[in-house]
């Protein structure tokens, strides 16, 4: 199944970084190779300073080696040796009228000391986070999420749509990072659903992301904005990096596995503000996204 995985998010990642390219219609990935000296690495692709995306990543890696302490006391399990693989992806827009998006599907195993396999499981989803609130995109993006899930069990879509609202939720600020999208972990096998059929699942979910995503990016990318729709875009951005450096797993996982660090910390945007005790003008644009993070709604109503 490792290999499986592995092989599907290589491709993944030439095809994401293709399409992303042909929309920018400038920039290049510029792509980084690293290994990891506990074991296993990764091939990292960035996009900076292009004519839509003034950052982003889409990153693989497969690690492996012993589990460290603090993940043994996670899992609550004694020596292990580990693997884990996964693509990890956002993308930093330079218009505020186009939204952040971030992405991560990745797979995990875990052996004893014979090096059989005692637990594996899948984890992943995509989620959507605008500066601007256009209802359109959100139900379009929540759309072709709903329809992956859909082909495989029509229980997937409210549930990993509801984990994901958890999930990204900056709770020192009492709102949403985004307006959602998926979110699933610990996909394991049980007596009705085998490794394979998540296999099928999670991959189904990674192949309608350019699908949910590109035809947003070209709808919006073109729009005029001033000063201050990135003034706001930047402020917004703060409460991106909050998220991930206070509450997201996967970065704190990274940190704590001794992964590379440039590739960890590629989610953060280049332009970020911190603007002293802000509020937005109530009735303003500003204010109506900030409503909709405080209050996640079903946007397939």
């Amino acid at each position: 199944m490792k290999d499986q995985f592995y092989a599907y998010i290589q491709n993944l990642q030439d095809r994401i970084v293709s399409a992303l390219e042909e929309v920018d219609g400038v920039a290049k990935f510029r792509e980084d190779n690293w290994q990891r000296p506990e074991g296993g690495g990764g091939r990292t692709r960035v996009i900076e300073n292009g004519e839509v995306f003034e950052k982003g990543g889409v990153n693989i890696s497969a690690v492996h080696g012993k589990l460290p302490d603090s993940m043994r006391q996670l899992f609550n399990v004694g020596e292990a040796d580990f693997f884990a693989c996964g693509l990890s992806l956002v993308i930093h827009p330079k218009s505020p009228m186009v939204p952040t998006v971030h992405a991560n599907w990745r797979y995990f195993e875990m052996y004893d000391e014979s090096g059989n396999v005692i637990d594996s499981w899948f984890g992943g989803g995509q989620d959507l986070t605008p500066y601007y609130l256009f209802e359109e995109d959100a139900t379009h993006f929540h759309k072709i999420s709903k329809a992956a899930c859909e082909r495989h069990d029509g229980n997937f879509y409210p549930k990993y749509k509801k984990q994901c609202d958890e999930y990204f939720w900056n709770a020192h600020r009492h709102e949403a990072r985004g307006i959602g999208g998926l979110f699933f972990d610990y996909l394991k096998a049980t007596e009705t659903r085998s490794m394979q059929d998540w296999y099928d699942f999670v991959t189904e979910v990674g192949n309608s992301f350019t699908s949910a995503y590109i035809p947003i990016v070209e709808k919006r990318k073109d729009l005029p904005y001033e000063e201050k729709h990135r003034t706001w875009q930047e402020i917004r951005r703060g409460r991106y990096v909050e998220f991930n450096l206070v509450h997201d797993k996967g970065t704190l996982f990274g940190l704590k596995t001794n992964g590379r660090i440039e590739s960890i910390l590629m989610s953060l945007p280049p332009h970020v503000q911190w603007v002293y005790d802000h509020h937005p003008e109530p009735g303003s644009p500003e204010a109506e996204l900030v409503s909709v993070l405080e209050n996640p709604k079903n946007w397939l109503a």
